[in-house]
Formats: C-alpha cells, sequence, structure tokens
C-alpha cells in the first residue's frame, strides 16, 4: 500500500521539513502543498532541488492553490505545467477552475478533490459531474472526511466512488470535523471509512491529511490501515479492479 502525509499536515508552511520527517519516517508517498497561493512559486523552486529526496515515493502529488490572490487562473496553470510534466498528479479544489480550456493542457495531471460543506460547489457527485465533463482527462482526489461531513451516512461517498472509479487517483484521508478543520483519525471515522473500502483498491494511494507530529507518524499510517482491514480483494465482484493505476 502506498501511504504518507500532506506536507501541510506534519509540516505547516515548511515543505521541506514535510520532506523530511516523510523520509526519516519510511513513508512512501508524499503530497506536497502549495495550498496558499504565496507558496507555489517557492515550492516550485524547490521541486529542482529536492529530486535526490523526492525519488525515493513511489507516489508523489501536488496540491495546487485552493483559490487566487495576486496571481491570474492563466498564470497558475502555465507554473503548474512544470508539475504535469513530471507525471505527478496536481490536486485541484473544483471551484479554482473558471476557464476549462486552460485547465485541458494540464491533462491526466488534473485531479479534482471533492469538497466540504465550505464550497458551494464540488461537494457531491452530482455537484462534481459537469468538471470532469469538461476535463475529461481528468482524474479524481477521493477526500473521504468531506464526503462523510457532507452525509455520515456514507451514502454520497459511495455515490462518488462508483460514478468516477474509474478516475480514482488519489484519496485524503483524515477527520473533518463540523467546522471543516482536519483532525487525527478516530474509531467514528474510521469504522465510517470501512464501509466504502471496498471501492478503493489498495494500488490507490492514501494522502493522510491529518495534524500530527513527526513521533505519531507511524501510529497515523497504521490507524489508516485499519480503514482496509475488512477488505476482502479476492471476492468474486470486486469494484475497484476497475480503478486507473498509477
Amino acid at each position: 500500500m502506498k501511504i504518507g502525509f500532506s506536507t501541510g499536515s506534519v509540516a505547516l508552511n515548511d515543505v521541506r521539513r514535510g520532506i523530511d520527517i516523510a523520509t526519516h519516517t519510511k513513508t512512501n508517498a508524499i503530497e506536497l502543498s502549495a495550498l496558499r497561493e504565496q507558496e507555489l512559486v517557492p515550492l516550485l523552486r524547490l521541486i529542482d532541488k529536492l529530486q535526490n529526496e523526492l525519488s525515493i515515493f513511489e507516489y508523489i502529488a501536488f496540491h495546487a492553490p485552493s483559490k487566487r490572490e495576486k496571481l491570474s487562473e492563466e498564470a497558475i496553470v502555465s507554473k503548474l505545467k512544470k508539475v504535469a510534466d513530471l507525471g505527478w498528479a496536481i490536486i485541484v479544489h473544483p471551484d479554482a477552475i473558471e476557464n476549462f480550456e486552460l485547465w485541458k493542457t494540464l491533462g491526466r495531471a488534473v485531479c479534482i478533490e471533492n469538497m466540504d460543506k465550505r464550497k458551494a460547489t464540488g461537494r457531491t457527485a452530482a455537484q462534481l459531474k459537469p468538471f470532469f465533463d469538461q476535463l475529461p482527462e481528468a482524474t479524481f482526489c477521493f477526500d473521504i472526511g468531506h464526503a462523510r461531513q457532507i452525509d455520515p451516512t456514507m451514502l454520497e461517498a459511495e455515490t462518488m466512488l462508483r460514478e468516477f472509479h474509474g478516475r480514482l487517483r488519489q484519496v485524503h484521508m483524515s477527520y473533518v470535523n463540523s467546522q471543516s478543520q482536519h483532525e487525527r483519525l478516530n474509531y467514528e471515522s474510521i469504522l465510517a471509512y470501512q464501509r466504502v473500502a471496498h471501492w478503493i483498491d489498495n494500488s490507490i494511494p492514501i494522502i493522510l491529511e491529518t495534524p500530527v507530529e513527526q513521533d505519531e507518524v507511524v501510529e497515523e499510517i497504521s490507524l489508516a490501515k485499519k480503514v482496509f482491514e475488512l477488505v476482502h480483494l479476492d471476492t468474486e465482484e470486486e469494484p475497484q479492479n476497475h480503478q486507473i493505476r498509477n
């Protein structure tokens, strides 16, 4: 299983430290976070200097800015072309997409994430569908914590996984509270996530967005793995067999 952390979770505003923590704790996946626009250019510059450190990871993703402040949409997409050329998934919030023709130039690198209750769109399968219709090569970042916040029964989560199973490229995992803050996994969230775990093939990378200290990384990964303990991969019908492989 490919599993690791967002740098923004283990080292807020310090990608270099996030990479160091991931390296020393021997995780095999990582998401480099430029969630804030001002983090984008420094992170792109840093990538060139960290090729050796990053080469140990089996899976690398890059989180694009969640909203524009000073840069135009065209400028952001142009800068993200460097990431697309590396073959990494670029995690994008739906409401950051206005000009679909611009984002089409990034092809399959665009990985659209489902949203929490703070956002006006992208929260459900029905709201995500127009984005995928306009961006046919785009893949899907399934945020299981967002999905549970929107619908604690996990029916909407299952609908998203059923509708977009062929696009699924990675999973964001954390406990998302009623204020839309990411917290560490707990018993309640693990039980909820187990209800849809059979839709997630073990080749799909899991990126944890739980805020942890370095000495808590191994324990949190162990909790995440519990989500998949009850999944039987040898059943006759496996919807996860149809997932996109990385």
